[in-house]
């Protein structure tokens, strides 16, 4: 087989694959759900093994444990989230009203020393886009938790992903090493050590991204409701589980935290600082101790490129393209650095030159 003829079978084959992704995409959701358990899960079994416990019964101790905690914190912690989440929605106008009445004469005042004009009131505005958003929210809600394929959704992921995640947990390593046998004889090498570089990336983002997230969802969570802020467990968890997202879950959840700690503690602004004082220290025990020990430098993604991810994926699988963006992603951008590198050791980057070999 020719270079060209191989080329052209690689471009197939992933031809194929991207169009079976795009027409199964709708019931893809558990087994998704199911591989990134079992990857994430693998350290632990392999660790078990080593410490001679067979390989199924490692998987099945790690699973049921996994998915009683999963179970536990759903049912715990999800029912006082979203009633909270209600709660926070019925007293948004109530918010806005406190907006108009005491915020917006500082603003009116603030602007114009910078000659900006605000005298236009914006009260009646404010109260319908607050009727707006609710609407919204609300029909996003319904949406995602009404109609069938939502049903289907939930119930497959709590019949199918159990099941799919301990198969795959269990035989991850024998599946590694079949994949390996059918690599291509002449590239086998530079394939294992690509393999190698997209899983420190993964694991960089997977599991030390996860780890974040729950750890200031943790923090937001238990440190707003400590101070007695008005819908704190909903605005930490929410902020903290949205923290994959550059900037977006630290910055939401600050905006909406302060605002409601100005309307429940505006005249006692001790309150309103610890409240700016939990997300400042949040912020920095994740730029100066999560991050550097639990992702570091592996991921290689600037945030805008994981942005830009995250919204491609949503816009072309839906819920399964979040999930699977970044990860996806941060695979392109490993593959796309192996052929910067093997394009500046080419012919092409420099003509006349004999090729270099890529460092």
């Amino acid at each position: 087989m020719t270079r060209r003829q191989q080329m052209m079978a690689w471009v197939a084959i992933i031809t194929v694959t991207f169009a079976l992704l795009v027409l199964l995409r709708d019931m893809l959701l558990p087994f998704i759900a199911g591989m990134a358990i079992a990857y994430f899960l693998d350290p632990a079994a392999d660790w078990l093994e080593r410490r001679r416990v067979p390989r199924w019964l490692a998987t099945l101790l790690i699973i049921l444990l996994f998915f009683v905690v999963a179970i536990l914190a759903v049912v715990l912690l999800v029912p006082l989230v979203q009633d909270q989440f209600v709660k926070f929605l019925d007293h948004l106008p109530e918010y806005v009203a406190f907006f108009n009445e005491r915020i917006l004469p500082y603003a009116r005042g603030w602007a114009e020393r910078f000659g900006i004009d605000l005298s236009a009131d914006p009260k009646a505005a404010l109260n319908g886009n607050a009727e707006q958003v609710m609407k919204v929210i609300g029909g996003v809600l319904t949406g995602l938790l009404g109609g069938g394929q939502a049903i289907f959704n939930v119930l497959s992921l709590l019949v199918i992903t159990p099941v799919v995640g301990f198969y795959l947990l269990r035989d991850w390593d024998r599946m590694i090493a079949r994949i390996d046998d059918y690599l291509p004889l002449d590239h086998a090498d530079t394939i294992r050590e690509q393999a190698r570089e997209i899983d420190k990336v993964l694991a960089g983002f997977v599991r030390g991204q996860m780890l974040v997230c729950l750890f200031l969802a943790g923090f937001y969570g238990i440190g707003l409701t400590l101070l007695g802020l008005q819908f704190g467990l909903f605005i930490g968890v929410t902020a903290g589980m949205i923290s994959f997202i550059p900037y977006v879950g630290t910055t939401l959840g600050f905006v909406v935290g302060l605002g409601v700690a100005i309307a429940q503690f505006w005249n006692e602004p001790l309150w309103i600082a610890l409240v700016a004082g939990v997300f400042v220290l949040g912020q920095m025990i994740e730029g100066n101790v999560l991050h550097p020990v639990l992702i570091g430098d592996r991921v290689g993604l600037h945030p805008v490129w994981i942005m830009f991810a995250l919204l491609a994926g949503g816009s072309l699988f839906g819920f399964v393209g979040i999930l699977i963006a970044v990860p996806l992603f941060a695979v392109i951008g490993v593959l796309a650095r192996f052929t910067l590198e093997r394009y500046r050791a080419s012919y092409l980057y420099r003509p006349g030159a004999p090729p270099k070999k890529p460092e």
